[in-house]
């Protein structure tokens, strides 16, 4: 009787709910791929299955409400799930959960949103952040920061093709004596036609001796002449107080299309002191329909004698134990992929 009510009530509301919120859209998206990988360790090459080798398996819900004026107020939960286990994110909207305002002064949102250098490394990877060999890997543990909690964001409209990115995030550090944890951020991005330039940098308050320091910068162009190859390029670098190095990342490759198909080409190099880790990767895509698409990926990265690098795909990082220096992974990825 109690559910029969709920539904009557949910039923009885709908029209106001649809009168409040001008538009309301459900949309995810939905990858799974079987992999064969090799860490490099003693346990040799394993057969896996897993979620997220192209794109982050999720769901998410975004809307807008028309305020008048050219003024709209906008909000975007969106939570990350594993296909292969059907488990959730640790937090429910971990991917992101924002609300905020947009007009003609551009967008103003509070919550947990994506960093400035994040805008730039997903403009700028050939891989469009999926696929084992992304430039994701600059974005794990102690290195550069991709979200940040307890934020404000600004991005400005575009003046002739530039806009700024600007960003606080709170730290919420509560203990006296200590560095507050605030990370402030700022980028810029210009785009001509196929050309698109970026830049951004982040300074986190985490320690008292000083202050972190990220910074990202990338280009890409598009040859619309060429049949709509892209080119994209990236530099990025972690200087972190009390690592024994700065980490340093950069990415060349692109992608062609050929009617329903895609190839995709990249080379990464990584470096933290001593250490050095080189990957080629490569990865092919056959869209079924404007909504799902077949792939297949291979990513091999050679280690120096100092090096523990690992390959890093949208959601899943595959690497040599800490202390099995030198070690080589590799990764040979079959997939499916549906967004909705």
């Amino acid at each position: 009787m109690q559910v029969k009510r709920l539904a009557a009530a949910l039923v009885a509301l709908t029209p106001l709910f649809a009168a409040a919120q001008t538009n309301v859209t459900l949309y995810g998206v939905l990858d799974a791929a079987i992999s064969s990988q090799d860490t490099g360790g003693p346990e040799g090459r394993t057969t896996v299955v897993n979620s997220g080798n192209q794109s982050s398996s999720r769901f998410g819900f975004r809307g807008t409400e028309d305020l008048g004026n050219g003024l709209k107020a906008m909000f975007n939960l969106e939570a990350g799930t594993s296909i292969d286990t059907g488990a959730g994110d640790s937090a429910l909207f971990g991917r992101r959960a924002v609300v905020g305002l947009e007009g003609g002064f551009g967008s103003l949102t509070l919550g947990r949103e994506y960093s400035p250098i994040a805008a730039i490394a997903a403009a700028t990877d050939a891989f469009g952040q999926g696929f084992y060999g992304s430039n994701l890997s600059a974005f794990t543990t102690n290195r550069l920061t991709r979200r940040l909690a307890n934020s404000v964001n600004y991005k400005s409209p575009s003046w002739n093709g530039l806009k700024v990115l600007a960003a606080y995030s709170a730290g919420e550090v509560t203990t006296a004596n200590t560095p507050s944890g605030d990370l402030k951020g700022v980028g810029v991005e210009y785009t001509l036609g196929g050309l698109y330039v970026g830049a951004a940098y982040h300074e986190i308050n985490r320690l008292a001796i000083d202050k972190d320091k990220e910074s990202a910068i990338g280009a890409a162009y598009k040859f619309d002449q060429l049949g709509g190859f892209e080119v994209k390029a990236n530099w990025m670098e972690a200087d972190r107080e009390g690592a024994p190095a700065k980490y340093k990342q950069y990415n060349l490759g692109g992608s062609m299309p050929f009617g329903a198909h895609r190839v995709y080409a990249n080379f990464q190099q990584q470096k933290q002191g001593a250490a050095k880790g080189n990957s080629w990767a490569l990865a092919y895509t056959y869209s079924l329909s404007k909504r799902t698409n077949l792939y297949a990926s291979y990513a091999s990265l050679d280690n120096n004698n100092s090096g523990v690098f690992g390959l890093s795909s949208s959601s899943v990082t595959i690497a040599p134990a800490a202390t099995a220096l030198g070690k080589d992974p590799d990764v040979f990825s079959l997939g499916l992929r549906h967004s909705f």
